[in-house]
């Protein structure tokens, strides 16, 4: 397989959840309302799936060893425009989490702005996964010789491993905060048996 394969093969993945989404805007324009659980579920998708995992493969891997080579004008600045992509969809991501926040705060108004990005990413992804799969992944495997190709193919599986763990850890360093946020922490039972919660003063407190 070509390294170019799992990301292919993650496009399609993606195109459902795009469709998805399509059929869910269809319900906030005509309920005018919105699945707050669904928009975080989707949220999660786009910047764990699309872009942490997906776009951490051509922009930390596939896209990092294209720029050792001399690549042609055409395909210089595809890629470009590929990395420029990948900012907007992250910020366009960012505008719909602010936006359904707003909706969860009681702000009906929200609503509008959230379908607005919904229709955005659904308009953008397609486009964006055409621009790559017919017009430069196929391409630029011609710069690479097959045992680079196949080196490309062994980092982004073992990207893709490391990955799950990079995202449990994450919320495990957010739940600590919180706790911490909240003066809670594990305390031991007077025998050293047992861990429990326990509200404790914080120093700044004393």
């Amino acid at each position: 397989m070509m390294p170019i394969g799992p990301l292919m093969i993650e496009h399609r993945l993606i195109e459902r959840m795009i469709d998805v989404m399509q059929g869910q805007l269809s319900v906030i324009e005509k309920e005018k309302k919105l699945d707050s659980e669904f928009l975080d579920m989707a949220v999660d998708f786009i910047r764990t799936y699309a872009d942490r995992c997906h776009h951490g493969k051509e922009e930390d891997i596939l896209f990092r060893e294209l720029r050792t080579k001399q690549l042609k004008d055409e395909h210089q600045h595809t890629m470009e425009e590929l990395i420029e992509d990948h900012r907007w969809g992250r910020k366009m991501t960012a505008r719909l989490v602010e936006a359904n926040e707003r909706y969860i705060r009681g702000d009906e108004d929200s609503i509008s702005a959230v379908a607005e990005c919904i229709r955005s990413l659904i308009q953008f992804y397609p486009k964006h996964i055409e621009k790559e799969d017919k017009h430069f992944f196929i391409p630029c495997m011609d710069y690479f010789t097959e045992s680079e190709q196949q080196a490309i193919l062994t980092e982004e599986w073992e990207f893709d491993r490391s990955l799950i763990h990079e995202k449990y850890r994450n919320i495990v360093i957010l739940a600590e905060k919180e706790l911490t946020s909240r003066n809670l922490q594990y305390v031991y039972d007077p025998d050293g048996e047992e861990r429990y919660m326990k509200c404790v003063e914080s120093p700044q407190l004393k």
